[in-house]
Formats: structure tokens, sequence, C-alpha cells
């Protein structure tokens, strides 16, 4: 920057003072900017360096205002056939859309367009708010406090590992005369705004006020999806600018619009990154139509509820959950009312995919590549012999093993054998890391309440920290008894909040809440004593964990959920995917910055977590540990009848679930808390109807009223402890009507 000549600026800067409506290239007014506050010249500093945002933002908003203009103005229009040459039809129209894109930009910016050509190195320094911490500290030496707060907060927010602007901010929160309000973000998204507002509403069941969010969140985020994609039509970046063969015309422009077309698809990856993270959320767009299609559900407007689970459907056409709502949204309006998707997702999915037809083009036949946004791509739009590569290279991922060599560094070999705990299967040849044999958390344990339990792995043990398998929790009669109750009572996606995540197409899903058990049992649907076995076993899980890992300090129920995953057979032909992807279970997960944030949506309050296996008879389903990065395996663990793994809920656990590609795999996935107003609000009702129950079987001619009878009951009877637990204000559905609700963004939770 230094370079810069100074003379340049400043006939820049006088010719702005006589044309009102040019506009100073930011780069010039940052680099001179950056110069005043090396000198201390903190005035000249703040002004420039605030000159040098607006003249960014303006020039943004010049490019994406002109460019929406001569869309309308010189719009590509298919003229008549053989109106003339081809290359006149095609190139006629392109050169009087960068002709009106000329006068546009001249006339928005004073100048010639080109002189508002940063450099890449320039243009990260905008995109990482920069300027903002040079602002901050100008401000400060001004004595303008509030506003240095303001710009800090506003770097800070995109930038929340700078350990010095962290801080700075405990500084300014400890300075008088600072107020809260003065940490705004000065470039605060609004889409962003609206969607954290929204989606906070919705967990506290205000669905009137969530829908008003949520909506407001899908408008202006479909906004600034436009306004990033009018953004990518800029100069081509050369990825090799030393390449001594130049291109052709017909090679350049395809390499050019490709180059485009690839931006454009990264767009909904840019909105759907919060500032200051790395990873985006999953299936920003749809997942805006499957919270709004429950909330509008909740509030009773039928139409729309079905207008947004049609849209949703243009996504995800096969998903069941939503097809079954489809057919109830269908009965409940009438057939003769007419459902469809809102246009504007209709035109965002239809111009979507003629995107990505054009870019798979480009792959399979140019030799391009492309790393695919979205989820919901419809698989016959991939090349075959792509498919085929991606499969290759994620087979050849998964037959890594290591080596005998690092194996036998393992001195709990034998051990993990015995135990079904094992080695690193996985895809890098990391040696795995040896934690100390005993780390905070680990030093002491409390005697554990129940006889015959074995303690089979621990901490050490699995490489890790607070990790435990227990065996025997269970016996074998116990697991038949609540494999029965799945069978009987499961239904798909019940008591799940997260509706799709973490669904695969390749597996059947089905769980079953407590609350969801009493209420069969007593509608007779289900046996009372399987449905208590399941509070029974529930509890004694709950008992074994606090003992464990926290004596003397109570753990609550966050959520109970009885879970099988059956694989479709049909479905297993080069599958891919994981029966549910690694995660943590009370913060996102953000393998590439090395950061597990806890924050909402993630269940923050939740504390331990654990999984209680009924069976063993299929193939896959096994649950592993890696390292933050997602991809290096630590431990991983068998599933088999009575066998329980607990672990803490924290970044120190992310973990995930191998697919299961035969059979069904049915476990009992657990979550508690140390925070008394987070415990499970449908447990409290379950035990209550249980209690009502055992009431009525006390009365004289009391007995059973419904439920078969099964001989050879197990005899483990434990008492059903009510945790004392008292309603809290977010609170679970029961799953009764099969009002599921919609998933919440990367806060994944069931096994």
């Amino acid at each position: 920057m230094a370079s810069l000549p100074r003379l340049c600026l400043c006939v820049l800067l006088a010719a702005a003072a006589t044309s009102p409506g040019r506009l100073v290239p930011y780069d010039l007014l940052y680099a001179d900017g950056v110069r005043a506050y090396f000198a201390r010249d903190w005035g000249r500093a703040a002004e420039l360096l605030q000159r040098a945002l607006h003249s960014y933002a303006g020039l943004r908003a010049a490019r994406r205002a002109c460019r929406a203009a001569c869309r309308r103005e010189a719009a590509f229009l298919g003229g008549p056939p053989r109106a003339g040459p081809w290359e006149a039809a095609l190139f006629g129209p392109v050169l009087q859309r960068a002709d009106c894109l000329q006068h546009c930009l001249g006339s928005r910016l004073g100048a010639a367009p080109s002189a508002h050509r940063a450099s890449l190195a320039i243009r990260r320094d905008f995109e990482r708010r920069e300027p903002y911490n040079y602002l901050q500290v100008a401000f400060f030496q001004l004595k303008k406090l509030d506003q240095a707060v303001s710009a800090a907060h506003t770097f800070f927010i995109a930038n929340p590992q700078h350990l010095q602007m962290r801080e700075d901010i405990e500084k300014y929160r400890r300075m008088s005369g600072v107020k809260s309000d003065n940490f705004r973000d000065l470039e605060a998204t609004p889409h962003w705004e609206a969607y954290e507002a929204g989606v906070q509403h919705y967990d506290a069941d205000e669905y009137l006020q969530a829908v008003a969010r949520l909506e407001e969140s899908l408008t202006e985020a479909l906004s600034a999806l436009e306004e990033c994609r009018a953004l990518c039509e800029g100069p081509r970046e050369d990825e090799d600018e030393e390449e001594e063969m130049q291109p052709g015309l017909y090679e350049a422009i395809a390499a050019h619009y490709i180059q485009v077309l690839k931006c454009r698809q990264q767009c909904v990856l840019e909105i759907a990154t919060k500032p200051g993270r790395i990873s985006a959320t999953e299936d920003f767009i749809p997942s805006h139509l499957d919270l709004l299609q429950f909330a509008y559900n909740q509030v009773g407007n039928q139409v729309l509820a079905a207008e947004c689970a049609a849209s949703y459907l243009l996504f995800y056409p096969m998903d069941e959950p939503m097809l079954e709502k489809m057919k109830q949204y269908h009965t409940e309006l009438g057939e003769d009312t007419a459902v469809t998707a809102r246009e504007v997702i209709q035109h965002y999915v239809q111009r979507s995919l003629m995107e990505k037809k054009l870019i798979y083009y480009a792959v399979e036949h140019l030799g391009e590549s492309f790393d695919d946004p979205d989820l919901w791509t419809p698989d016959e739009l991939i090349p075959e012999n792509l498919k085929e590569k991606h499969r290759a290279l994620w087979l050849e991922k998964l037959s890594v093993v290591v080596s005998e060599y690092v194996t036998s560094l393992w001195t709990g070999r034998s051990l993990f054998s015995m135990a079904g705990v094992s080695t690193p299967k996985l895809v890098q040849l990391h040696q795995p890391k040896f934690k100390q044999p005993f780390s905070e958390g680990d030093k002491e344990r409390g005697p554990l309440p129940f006889e015959g339990i074995a303690v089979t792995m621990d901490s050490h043990q699995m490489n890790g920290t607070q990790r435990v398998v227990f065996d025997r929790v269970l016996t074998e009669s116990e697991c038949k008894d609540l494999l029965r109750l799945t069978k009987a009572a499961g239904e798909a996606g019940d008591g799940y909040r997260a509706r799709r995540s973490p669904h695969t197409p390749h597996e059947r899903f089905e769980g079953l809440t407590v609350l969801k058990a009493m209420q069969l049992a007593q509608n007779g649907d289900v046996d009372w004593r399987d449905a208590k076995l399941f509070l029974q076993a529930s509890e004694k899980s709950r008992k074994i964990v606090e003992s464990y890992f926290t004596p003397g300090k109570k753990l609550h129920f966050s959520f109970t959920h009885l879970v099988c995953r059956t694989a479709i057979d049909e479905e297993q032909g080069g599958r891919m995917d994981l029966s549910h992807p690694v995660h943590a279970d009370n913060c996102l997960l953000d393998p590439e910055g090395q950061e597990c944030w806890r924050e909402p949506p993630a269940y923050v309050y939740r504390d331990y977590s654990g999984i209680l296996y009924l069976n063993d008879d299929f193939q896959g389903g096994g649950l592993f540990f890696t390292e933050m990065d997602t991809v290096t395996v630590t431990a991983e663990v068998r599933p088999k009848c009575g066998r329980l793994v607990a672990f803490s809920s924290g970044k120190e656990n992310p973990h995930g679930v191998w697919a299961v590609s035969r059979g069904r795999r049915c476990a009992m996935a657990l979550w508690y808390t140390h925070s008394r107003e987070h415990a499970e609000q449908e447990r409290v009702k379950a035990e209550e109807v249980m209690q009502q129950r055992a009431v009525e079987q006390d009365r004289p001619n009391g007995g059973e009223r419904q439920g078969a009878d099964h001989s050879g009951r197990s005899s483990s009877e434990l008492p059903v402890s009510s945790g004392g637990a008292r309603p809290m204000s977010w609170r679970r559905k029961p799953g009764s009507d099969r009002t599921q609700r919609p998933k919440e963004l990367r806060a994944r939770d069931e096994f």
C-alpha cells in the first residue's frame, strides 16, 4: 500500500469535490487511511477509513443496481429462427449488455469502472472487515468511545478468534461511559438477525412471532442471494496467471461463464454462513420452509402451511414425513383446493438446477471442478463418471487401515478386542494421540449404584476425555421387551425436532418418546409393562451416569428417545454417507475453524449424553469418536444388548455413527443436564401417567384396563423417579398427533 502514489489519490479527491456523483476508489482511500493511521494522524485516518468503507459499499451497490437494470434494458431474449447469423444473435445482446453496464457504472461511480478494480489482498481485507480494526484505535485516540466500541465489535463479530480484539472488547466492557447498545454490528446482515429471532420465538412456542421473523428472514436471505449473484459477474479471477497458452475465444468465454455460475452457486453458502463462522448452516433455504410449515400449522393457517410444505418438496420430493403432511393438508383443505409451491421458490430451484446442469457438463467434458454446496441436488443430475470417481475416493478413504505398526502402539489392544471398542479404521494414517492416564473430571469415580454392571472401558482406554463404556446394564430379556415396544409403537420421526437430520435416504428412522409410550399404553396399543420398562431402564442409566461422572451432583433428563434405524436394502449400493454425521451434543461443531460454538440453536444446556444399545444383529451402526477435525477417529464402540456408552456432551467428544448397511439398529438415546429448568417436560408427564396407573391398580376392581400380558417378564423393577422437575419455558411437543417439529440447524442430536 505504501507504493501507491499519493498524487493519484489527491487528484481523485480533488475531482470528487467538483463532482458529487464521483465515487473515489475504496482501495486508494484505504491505503491513505492506513498511512495516516501509522502516522498517528487519528482524525484523518478515521475520516479516510470511513470513506473507504462507504466507497466499498457504494461500489457494490452500484454494481448490483446496474446489473439488475441492464438485465431489464438489455435482456437476452431469443430472436425468431433464422433471424440472422448466429454470432450476431448470440453476441449482439452481450455487447449491448456490456455497453449498458459501462454507462450505468460510469454515471454512478463518476469515473471509469476499471479505476475501482482493487487487488485481491485489499478485497480480502474488506471482506474480513479489517478497516474496522484500524478505525476502533483511531476513534479511541479521538476519545470517541461509542464509535470505537461499535467499530471493535463489528470487527470482532467477523473475527472471533482475534485474541487482541477479544482483550480490547473486554477492556471496553469495563470502561465507564460505555453502554451495552454501543456494541453494535455495523455490518449486520438483516436475514441473520431475523432468522435468529425467529428461531428463538419458535423454540419458545411463540409461533405467530416466529412466522413473522422467519418470513422476514427468508425474504432478506433471498434478496441477499440475488445481490451476491450479481456481484459474481465481475472480472475473471485467473487461477493460473502464469499460464503461457491463452485460451481461444470460446474456451475463454466458457471458462469465465462457468466461473460465474460456480460463484452464483456458492452464494447460498455465503448467506448461510454467520459472520465469524467458517462452516455454513446446512439447507438454509429449505429449512426456513420446514420451520414455517410447522409454525403455520400450529397457528391454524393450513393454507400457508401447505404452501410451505409444497415448496419444501421442491428440494426433497421424496421426503416421506413431508409427503405425509401434504396428504394431511389435502384432507383438511379438501381435495379441490389447489396447493402450489411459492413462485419465488419455484424460480430459485429451476434456476439452480439449470446452472448445475451446465456446470456438471463442464465438469464432465471441459475438465472443470465443482464442489456442490447443496444437499438437495438430484442424484440423476450428477454425471455417472463423477459419481464413480467420488465413490472410488470414498471407498479408498474408508479402506485405509491403520498399519500393524501403529496398532501395536495401542497398549490396550487386547482390551479393545474384548470390549468391542476398536482402534481407528479411518481415513488418515494419524498415530492416535494418547491422553494422560487421568484427565480432569476422570480423577475419581463414585461407586456404581447397581451390582453386576461392568466398566468395560474408561476414558484413557478410549483415548479421550470423559468417555466410558458399561456392560450388562440390561438383560437379554429386557432388551427383547424393549425391542417389542419399538416394533409395536415406533413411528417415523416421532418426538424428534430435527425432522430430516440426521435422516439418510438409505435408512428408515423410527422413534418413541417416553410420553408417547405411556399414551400408547393408556390406549391399549402396547403393554403397560413394556412402557414402564422404558422409564425404568432410562432411569437406571441416568443413575449410573450420574454416579460415575458427577457423584453428589444431580443430573436431570434433557431428552429420552427410543430410536431404531433400518437399512433400506435397495438403497445400499454405492452408499457413501454416515448414519449420523460427526457432531457434538451441546455446541455447533466447526471442524475447519477447530472450534465448537456453544450457542443456540445447539442444546447448550446439555452436559452428558448416553446410548443404551438393545441389539447387535445388524451390520454397521457403530458409534465412533473423533478429534475436532471430524476425520481422525480415536475410538469406536460396537453395539450390543445392555451396553451403555456415556460421555460429556461438549467439544471434547465429537462423535458420529457409521452407516447401518443391513438390518435394524435400536438404542435408547439419552441426554442429561445439570440445569433443573431444562429438565425433560415430557418425562414428568409420563411419570405422572405411570403414577396414575399405579393408583388405579391399587383401587378395588382396578386391575389392568388394557394391554396384553406377556409371560417370561424380566424381573428388573426399578423405582421411577419423578426427578422433581418443574415445567420449563421451552417444551417438546408430544408425538401423539405426529406434528413433528422440523430441524434446527446443525444442532445434531439423535444417535
